[in-house]
């Protein structure tokens, strides 16, 4: 029997200008009195994260400010915030300051410091035990600096489990911040480099949230059953095609003119009302094939990451498979992919409506795009080969709760062949 409903969540949100400024107020209305305010090291250079702590205080709330978060978070790191929030607690609250990595690591903090056990005894199966939490958490605040992740919206966790080279996640209802305080004017420090990659994130979590496996077409859940992730629906349909008019007319014009404070504030809305798509909706195949890419790199550096290890960026793995991802979902709702196309037409600099073959009007429009803003040149410009694919494969079989979302079913040879044919895109 298929499934006949469908469920939504979403954080409170205040959004606008400013809005950082009143974080001291919003906890006084949860109850707070001790809170830890969580950044990273970039992200405090910029003086947002005291700013908020200073407000915070004005209230007459103890907060403290831990640095410790690593971009791209892994088990390590996790521990690390873990440990040291635990060692100075308790606290009755939380605010994570920054992009994707302070706000996931704010979540893994808030779950373990509330809960009882270890970070893998959450982490989703295959790699972790995939656990449910048996006490409330916190209430949890996120203020995103960038704009990409979603995160303040969601209920994921992203993490790389550093001794088996794999990208992960804990999912579930109670990580999702209590509420999410959306301030355009945090993200205008953004490198170019950071707004395309975070950009491009912000694109795939709407495509794929848009273009996932329909609700209606799983199974019948019990009620205990029920995940997040419960595939497209139309109140996550509504999200995404509202995200992706907003990033077809802002996202150039943030990566090439950073100050545009119109463009910045039409791409912090764009990574909110994405979120709250995806969150609900799933993300699918970019996103199962980002987590390997990420999660295995070797030399490769980032522009506009200063001081950074080897990595990728999410939103920039997410993106190197997604147009060879997207031509292969095609045949699964070929009006789907064509709307998201006329969606996102204004974001081409090039007429997709003269490409003969439909099945290539959403992959070009991404490829035009990705050339405009500076998106590597496919998997192999950032270290992979044809010998990493069996590698990248097996890694994108572990992401089976985002494999589930994917409106075709991609067995190892099709995987195979996106990443191959993702090695190089133009």
């Amino acid at each position: 029997m298929h499934e006949t409903v469908f469920t939504y969540g979403a954080p409170q949100l205040k959004f606008g200008a400013g809005a950082a400024d009143e974080v001291g107020h919003d906890l006084s209305q949860y109850g707070c009195r001790r809170v830890l305010v969580i950044t990273d090291e970039g992200v405090a250079a910029t003086g947002a994260p005291d700013r908020v702590a200073a407000g915070i205080r004005e209230h007459g709330i103890d907060a403290r400010v831990f640095t410790g978060v690593r971009v791209e978070p892994t088990d390590a790191s996790l521990r690390d915030a873990i440990e040291a929030a635990r060692a100075e607690g308790p606290w009755d609250g939380f605010v994570a300051v920054g992009g994707g990595s302070s706000i996931d690591t704010a979540k893994a903090v808030n779950l373990l410091t509330t809960n009882p056990g270890e970070l893998m005894d959450y982490v989703n199966p295959p790699v972790g035990a995939g656990r449910a939490p048996s006490e409330p958490l916190r209430p949890l605040v996120a203020v995103p600096t960038t704009t990409g992740t979603g995160s303040e919206s969601t209920t994921i966790c992203v993490l790389d489990v550093l001794h088996l080279k794999v990208k992960t996640g804990i999912s579930h209802a109670r990580l999702r911040p209590t509420l999410a305080v959306v301030d355009p004017l945090l993200s205008l420090t953004q490198p170019p480099e950071v707004t395309a990659a975070c950009g491009m994130d912000i694109l795939c979590h709407a495509l794929e949230s848009w273009t996932a496996k329909p609700y209606t077409a799983f199974e019948r859940k019990r009620p205990e059953q029920r995940v997040p992730y419960c595939g497209a629906n139309p109140v996550a349909d509504m999200w995404a095609e509202r995200a992706l008019r907003l990033l077809a007319r802002s996202l150039r014009t943030a990566v090439l003119d950073g100050s545009d404070v119109g463009a910045r504030t039409d791409m912090a809305m764009a990574a909110t009302f994405a979120g709250m798509g995806f969150g609900n909706a799933g993300v699918h195949l970019p996103h199962a094939n980002a987590y390997p890419i990420a999660g295995g790199v070797r030399e490769f550096r980032p522009g506009g990451y200063p001081d950074a290890e080897p990595m990728v960026p999410h939103g920039m793995a997410v993106a190197l498979t997604a147009p060879e991802a997207l031509r292969f979902t095609f045949g699964a709702d070929p009006a789907r992919h064509l709307d998201a196309a006329d969606l996102l037409v204004d974001a081409s600099t090039v007429d997709s409506s003269t490409v003969d073959d439909p099945a290539e009007r959403l992959p070009s429009i991404l490829l035009n795009l990705m050339r405009d803003i500076g998106m590597p040149n496919g998997i192999g410009a950032v270290g992979y080969r044809e010998g990493d694919i069996d590698t990248l494969v097996s890694g994108a079989q572990q992401q089976q709760r985002l494999l589930a979302t994917a409106p075709r079913a991609a067995n190892e040879d099709d995987l195979a062949g996106i990443f191959r044919r993702s090695l190089t895109l133009w």
